[in-house]
């Protein structure tokens, strides 16, 4: 039986990926990416000219060549995404390379016509030199200019996806055992673990044994991907599942049914089981968890480039999915490492017993922002002993004898309550010129424990030296 397309979107970060999903699905997801860039793959599915087409978002910054990497083996099509305006750019070279390695059969959307009068000029000159031949310059790549801001061409853009699908006749066999690939995994502190896969054949259905190389378990709930029950979903759809006992790896294949092999083979390198480090005493040791499987080995893949430019030694001790608790803080402590958060959050316990312990927890939604704080711990401006820093903002009240309120922010790390701090007046690095004691935080009018960077708060201090505008308070693991 015919199945619909499944396409991937890839190209250059800020070359239109997502926006020109969102027109497609009339959705605002690329208002919601934080930082603007896409950190996750997702899959959609829409209609068109009566028939269903599954995209796959991939995220465009370098970190993320991985993810990029599975979507395009997962997918029967690819749309190149290239700006009208810029040309050809490093993740375009990248996305080209992994298409050509897959066999992926393509299409090149030249976006951001609006911007340049409908000029194709550059991209098409900067393609043809990149190896890209298209139709009309000697090649068979279909090619049409778009604007994923106003949706101009779009709709030409995906009759011209139908019709590359008519060309690969593609399949799939109702009566066979459901199989496909992970997308994406996670735990969620309710439901359970979760993982986000797409159908290549057979039915997938509820009740159905499922197992990948590195997991197993039972489709206990199976979702359309609007977050709707479905009892089954045919090839090509994407679906969340929740019923593996473990977390499956990302980009491994699964199959279901009785006789499902565990040993089926993974679509992607890299997905065997986990190796983790011992503690070393001279090194930045670090515990990595992020909310779901794809992110983790992004945020590994990043600070390992750190380590690198660091030109020290980063070691990573523990890698794990899902918040941040009270037993990471344990392990933290006992191993002297710190913890690093990605797109996940901090458990009430975690955050007092990481307080009362002084543990460093760096959490963000952006990937680059962690690795910004990690290579300052090897740049030496912060300082791998550094667990919180605060630049004075403002002074509200000195007339106390040595008990001060000032107002500021949380420029790196966590900032605590009750907490020694070093009062260091210049650039950070430099000598402190006083030691002092946190007495009290208020963000707003609230009384807090904490502040994570960022944090805009009021802070009461014990301190023998008048503090000024622009001093740092540094809280020492």
């Amino acid at each position: 039986m015919q199945r619909p397309p499944i396409v991937v979107v890839m190209g250059h970060v800020d070359h239109g990926k997502t926006t020109l999903l969102d027109y497609i699905r009339k959705a605002n997801i690329a208002a919601r990416e934080a930082g603007g860039i896409t950190q996750a793959t997702a899959a959609y599915e829409i209609a068109h000219g009566g028939r269903k087409i599954t995209f796959i978002d991939t995220p465009g910054h370098e970190a993320f060549s991985a993810m990029r990497s599975r979507g395009a083996q997962v997918a029967d099509l690819a749309i190149l995404v290239v700006a009208a305006d810029e040309g050809v750019k490093p993740q375009t070279k990248e996305a080209i390379k992994i298409i050509e390695e897959s066999k992926t059969p393509f299409i090149v959307a030249m976006n951001k016509i609006d911007k340049t009068g409908g000029n194709l000029d550059k991209a098409r000159n900067d393609l043809m030199a990149a190896g890209v031949l298209l139709e009309g310059f000697g090649g068979n790549v279909s090619y049409h200019g778009i604007s994923a801001k106003t949706g101009e061409g779009i709709d030409e853009l995906l009759d011209l996806v139908l019709l590359a699908a008519d060309l690969e006749n593609l399949t799939y066999d109702p009566s066979a055992a459901a199989s496909g690939f992970i997308l994406e995994a996670s735990r969620d502190p309710q439901r359970g673990i979760e993982a986000s896969v797409i159908v290549k054949n057979g039915v997938l259905r509820r009740g159905d044994v499922i197992t990948t190389p590195t997991a197993s378990g039972k489709v206990k709930i199976l979702e359309n991907f609007l977050g709707k029950m479905a009892q089954e979903l045919e090839p090509s759809s994407p679906a969340l599942v929740i019923g593996f006992e473990k977390i499956p790896m990302v980009g491994e294949a699964f199959k279901t049914g009785d006789d499902a092999d565990p040993k089926v083979a993974a679509m992607a390198a890299g997905t065997g089981p986990r190796r983790f480090a011992q503690p070393k005493a001279n090194a930045l040791n670090l515990i990595l968890k992020a909310g779901d499987a794809g992110s983790l080995e992004a945020l590994s893949t990043v600070l390992h480039g750190v380590d690198r430019k660091g030109g020290k030694e980063l070691n990573i001790i523990e890698e794990g999915v899902g918040d941040i608790t009270d037993g990471d803080v344990r392990h933290a402590q006992a191993t002297q490492a710190a913890i690093i958060g990605f797109k996940n959050r901090v458990e009430k316990g975690a955050k007092m017993l990481a307080d009362a312990q002084e543990i460093i927890v760096i959490t963000s939604e952006i990937v680059y922002d962690l690795a910004d704080a990690v290579e300052e711990f090897f740049t030496g401006s912060r300082g791998p002993a550094v667990a919180g820093e605060l630049e004075v903002l403002a002074l509200f009240n000195q007339e106390k004898k040595e008990k001060q309120l000032v107002g500021g922010r949380v420029g790196h790390g966590t900032f605590r309550d009750k907490a020694a701090f070093d009062l260091v007046r210049g650039p950070l690095g430099t000598a402190p010129i006083a030691q002092g004691r946190v007495l009290g935080l208020r963000e707003r009018k609230d009384e807090i424990t904490s502040a994570e960077t960022g944090k805009e708060i009021g802070v009461l201090i014990e301190c023998s030296v008048d503090v000024a505008v622009g001093d740092h308070l540094v809280i020492r693991k």
